[in-house]
């Protein structure tokens, strides 16, 4: 009987162990709710188009992070009112860092130019994606 308990218990703790989400899955959810909270309050209209990477290779997708980090700094709020909201978005983005496996040859330049909500789109889909 006291076989049974402990197995049934050290089946019950390896499956809470199976199913907790590694800090780096947490880490890009965490990301990825930034860049979803930033989509609306950012001003689309009048502003920079920036450098916009899309589906970058893999050898690139440090490269591409630092890309779309360069470009949060220029985003601008569509008023006052979501200011800190805002800045504390764009202040973890900025932390977030990415480690690809190769080296990359594209610059930011390379890329394509886009609104700053086509911007965060394509960010949320490289996070996706990665």
């Amino acid at each position: 009987m006291e076989r049974m308990i402990i197995f049934f218990v050290l089946s019950f703790c390896s499956s809470i162990v199976l199913a907790a989400a590694s800090p780096r899955a947490v880490k890009y959810k965490q990301i990825l709710k930034k860049i979803e909270e930033l989509e609306p309050t950012v001003k689309d209209k009048d502003v920079e188009l920036l450098h916009t990477p899309e589906n970058p290779m893999d050898e690139c997708l440090d490269t591409a992070v630092t890309c779309f980090k360069k470009g949060t700094q220029k985003l601008q709020p569509i008023n006052s009112q979501v200011n800190a909201t805002f800045t504390k978005a764009i202040r973890i983005i900025n932390k977030f860092t990415l480690r690809g496996p190769g080296k990359c040859e594209l610059s930011c330049e390379s890329y394509e130019k886009k609104t700053p909500k086509e911007f965060l789109k394509s960010f949320a889909k490289l996070i996706k994606n990665v």
